[in-house]
């Protein structure tokens, strides 16, 4: 059977709009994907995340401790002012605290997600393939997947050849690294550093001084060259980007004009089927995903699976498959926030720790952080899942909206 990790990136059509998608696939199974519109690049989408801007300080909102700083007229981010250790500022207004009317550099490090604001922050990270430099951090820090050994070694390096008191992490894909990839890498990150710096009084406010990258160069740094067997694309401006990011051999350009890429991988359908309330197991049993405001709730539903002895080794059974089906379907939806699991009830405190045990081990792998804190009285899982990005369900939303507006004002 085909497992190999494979990075699809290619053109689907949702709804009449044309959308770039950046498929993730373990075998033929979509294990996650993040849209954007064709006709909208990433450059022209403000509070994108990664995106730094020359932001204005709007209001201090001292009972929560924050800020609000716009980054585009009218667009006000959050702010947590404990975060606020040594700004970049592009304009000070005479007190040494912040101030309404101060203008800063900002990075957005969670989009806005549903009637959140973007959340920015005044720490300005740059990622490499290998690492990634902090202008507010002092500390030398590497990615607890790599080997003890090698961590030592790295962070050892990284401290021998820094020239700046910038923060500097490394990433999983350094594990590989030869010390000359990863000594060139940390002087063009810290210079790029020290070049926006520089550059940061001479900006006027609301200008974009750094660019998301497509989400298809997002997902290659969450990977590790080792871990990804392919990149395969139809579009030739990718497929050069990914030729340029990516070791030689690894990079396809698909072009069978017979059976599209899409259509290969069935990548409309699985967006299609991610999208949907409920999920069908193998088992006969199924799942209901229901987003709300506050929180995802998932019912774990035995349908037409049939219990044939013991009922209760039977919803442990299905119980189990669902587990993994939940852990599959966080990751490709890009659910977030709180998650309450109705699992089908189980009366033995044995199954419960299996449940819970084998939940965690589930969610281990994601790349997105997740908790699996206990089972409540009543029998509901608790989990959180930190918030990054918007959901698939949301991007499909915010791309048809603005496709939206923007027929309207032009009709």
């Amino acid at each position: 059977m085909d497992e190999q990790k494979r990075l699809i990136v290619t053109n689907v059509t949702i709804k009449e709009s044309l959308i770039c998608a950046s498929a993730l696939y373990h075998g033929k199974r979509l294990a996650e994907v993040s849209l954007e519109p064709v006709s909208d690049p990433p450059k022209d989408r403000a509070g994108a995340l990664g995106t730094i801007y020359a932001g204005r300080v709007r209001d201090i909102v001292k009972n929560i401790n924050a800020a609000f700083v716009e980054i585009a007229p009218g667009m006000p981010c959050y702010l947590n002012l404990k975060d606020v250790k040594s700004p970049v500022y592009v304009k000070k207004c005479g007190s040494p605290r912040l101030v309404p009317g101060d203008q800063l550099l900002v990075q957005v490090e969670k989009e806005a997600i549903k009637t959140k604001p973007p959340r920015v922050t005044t720490d300005l990270t740059f990622h490499g393939q290998y690492l990634v430099v902090s202008t507010q951090q002092e500390a030398i820090g590497a990615s607890k997947k790599l080997p003890e050994e090698r961590r030592e070694q790295i962070k050892e390096l990284l401290g021998k050849h820094r020239r700046t008191a910038f923060g500097v992490i490394a990433r999983t894909a350094a594990e590989n690294a030869t010390v000359e990839e990863l000594k060139d890498e940390l002087q063009k990150l810290e210079e790029e550093a020290l070049e926006m710096i520089a550059r940061a009084p001479y900006q006027t406010c609301f200008s974009c001084l750094r660019r998301q990258e497509p989400f298809y160069l997002q997902m290659l740094h969450q990977l590790s060259g080792e871990a990804l067997d392919e990149a395969v694309t139809d579009q030739k401006e990718i497929y050069h980007r990914l030729a340029e990011a990516l070791e030689p051999g690894k990079v396809r350009f698909y072009e069978d004009s017979l059976l599209p890429l899409s259509k290969c991988y069935g990548l409309h359908q699985q967006i299609d089927n991610a999208l949907r309330e409920k999920v069908w197991l193998k088992s006969g049993g199924y799942l209901i995903i229901q987003p709300t405001e506050a929180m995802t709730v998932i019912d774990v539903n035995s349908g037409k699976s049939i219990a044939k002895k013991d009922p209760q080794e039977h919803y442990l059974k299905v119980n189990l498959e669902a587990a993994e089906e939940i852990a599959h379907q966080l990751r490709l939806r890009n659910i977030s926030g709180i998650i309450m699991i109705d699992f089908i009830d189980l009366k033995d405190s044995m199954a419960q720790e299996a449940l819970i045990s084998r939940m965690k081990e589930l969610t281990a792998g994601d790349p997105v952080p997740v908790q699996v804190v206990d089972l409540t009285k009543l029998n509901l899982m608790e989990l959180t899942r930190k918030k990054v990005k918007r959901s698939l369900a949301e991007q499909v939303r915010a791309i048809l909206f603005a496709k939206f507006k923007k027929n309207c004002f032009f009709s």
